[in-house]
């Protein structure tokens, strides 16, 4: 089933998760432990990052080091295959333009169509530490909106070569929306107009980068709307749950944190920090909530026992 028809036919407050792969070498079982936390809650999709090749360097004895080259967190597709298979519950993996090669997408996008997942979410995906070499025979997506288009292309047929009697995919195709602006955008306004042209090239639905002030989250739905932007607009959460979040999460996804929470995290005990973590994440969903959002998106990475506080509140007092 789509994440647009999931929306569409909703009959009460949905709550979706994004997890990442576990490291190389790391545990499948750890990811679907994960997802058996959250099955009592009926996540209605679950999203799963996707992650380019990086160098890490290693020191020799002479005193060098020595570039190796490796994805960290392989996997997306196959862990979307799993959860899907063991849980019954639709899955949106991440497809990324940097790190990879239009045909290495289409590739994976063939994968994902014989595996009957439906639901793609198209990023653009941050600068990697190491540039792969692209052969002359091969092309990159430069932007999301070259994503987006590949992937309508594939949903009306058209494959990178012109393949006789190819079958059209059929993907619902989310992609993300700022609502304190992409960081490299000069201001809010030219960010939504290339969210546009991504809702025009072919994307269904936005997924929002997490903010922790719900007045951003209404005046960006309200500058997409003005600007013509008519698509399910899903507010991204994150539950700050250590000190450490008040400069990693600001720094890594170049975000405001309120004064309010920063005061209360910084007067707190390290071990209280979750608390409350937990109490603000619960009051931004039940506004959101109340706003009639479409559905709430949490970032919860490998680890479920926060978001559970969480959503079962909010089920509680639904």
């Amino acid at each position: 089933m789509k994440v647009i028809e999931i929306l569409e036919q909703a009959t009460g407050p949905l709550i979706s998760y994004e997890i990442i792969p576990p490291r190389r070498g790391g545990s499948l079982e750890e990811v679907l432990a994960v997802v058996e936390e959250l099955m009592p809650f009926d996540p209605p999709f679950i999203d799963v990052t996707s992650h380019a090749a990086e160098v890490e360097y290693e020191p020799l004895p002479d005193g060098t080091l020595k570039p190796r080259i490796k994805r960290k967190r392989p996997g997306t597709i196959g862990i979307c295959a799993a959860i899907k298979s063991r849980f019954g519950v639709e899955t949106v993996p991440h497809l990324l333009c940097r790190g990879f090669t239009r045909e290495e997408t289409e590739d994976a996008l063939i994968e994902l169509h014989y595996l009957g997942i439906q639901n793609v979410m198209a990023l653009r995906g941050d600068s990697p530490n190491y540039q792969k070499p692209i052969p002359p025979d091969r092309t990159v997506n430069e932007y999301a909106v070259d994503l987006v288009q590949q992937i309508a292309n594939m949903n009306r047929g058209i494959y990178l070569e012109p393949l006789e009697d190819a079958v059209p995919t059929d993907f619902c195709i989310g992609v993300a929306g700022y609502p304190e602006k992409h960081f490299e955008a000069p201001n809010l306004t030219w960010d939504i107009m290339n969210l546009k042209r991504k809702i025009e090239a072919g994307a269904h639905y936005v997924t929002t980068q997490m903010f922790f002030d719900n007045r951003h989250y209404f005046r960006f739905v309200e500058r997409c709307r003005e600007m013509g932007i008519t698509v399910p607009i899903i507010p991204g959460l994150k539950i700050l749950t250590s000190k450490r979040h008040l400069q990693l999460l600001p720094s890594r996804f170049h975000i405001e944190i309120p004064e309010e929470l920063v005061a209360e995290v910084e007067a707190a005990k390290p071990e209280h920090v979750p608390e409350i973590g937990i109490a603000w994440a619960r009051r931004q969903a039940e506004e959101l909530l109340e706003a009639g959002v479409p559905c709430i998106h949490f970032y919860i990475m490998l680890r479920a026992d926060y978001v559970r506080e969480v959503v079962a509140y909010l089920r509680k007092i639904a």
